[in-house]
């Protein structure tokens, strides 16, 4: 389920993005509108599915919060990459504690 979320918030990303350009540049109402709904739909799903995620302990509790904010799916990329890269947020399991030195 993890990779569904890792998916869903690239795409997400992709989406808020081209909502934030066709907002900035003048005479593309429509393309703003589209995007706006597809960013309001998509944030929506992706939330759903990182608390679906959570409630099956394959992410931390912390991501959902990180998508939470202000900047949506700017966050739950950046939330992550820290859980990829640094483990954060992610317990040590008993198997991998009695494998380390």
């Amino acid at each position: 389920m993890f990779v569904w979320v890792k998916w869903l918030s690239w795409v997400e990303l992709g989406i808020f993005s081209l909502l934030i350009l066709f907002w900035l540049v003048p005479g593309f109402d429509t393309e703003t509108m589209v995007f706006g709904w597809a960013h309001g739909l998509g944030f929506v799903i992706l939330c759903i599915v990182i608390w679906v995620a959570c409630g099956r302990r394959e992410t931390p509790y912390t991501l959902l919060a990180a998508t939470l904010t202000p900047v949506g799916p700017v966050g739950s990329v950046i939330g992550i990459e820290l859980i990829e890269r640094r483990g954060w947020g992610v317990a040590e399991s008993p198997q991998r504690v009695a494998e380390s030195p």
